[in-house]
């Protein structure tokens, strides 16, 4: 069990994919992303094994949900600067966590 601050300490934000293509510089196939998190926090980038239920440009314009206080990742030649969430399907494939409803970039899970 974790305390309430404990939860606190981890940032998950909200973001619209503004950029989304094929990273082929991976060992897995994955997509090299740019999520703008609005005004305060800015674009920040990342790579996702979401090629299973994900095309790159259908993306684009989809709000994400992702952790935004991690220290920046090596993930093939980039650096990760976020970890976009996502629960797994039935083969452990990734299906990304959005909101229902536009949410101004940048805003706060509670």
């Amino acid at each position: 069990m974790i305390n309430y601050s404990d939860f606190e300490k981890v940032d998950i934000r909200v973001g619209t994919i503004i950029e989304a293509k094929l990273n082929k510089k991976t060992f897995k196939p994955s997509i090299y992303l740019v999520i703008d998190f609005g005004h305060e926090i800015g674009k920040k980038k990342t790579s996702a094994q979401l090629t299973k239920h994900y095309h790159p440009e259908e993306l684009i314009g989809y709000q994400v949900a992702a952790v935004i206080n991690f220290p920046p990742k090596q993930i093939g030649k980039m650096i990760s600067e976020v970890l976009v969430l996502g629960f797994p399907d039935d083969e452990n494939n990734p299906v990304l966590v959005m909101p229902s409803i536009k949410i101004s970039n940048g805003g706060k899970l509670f």
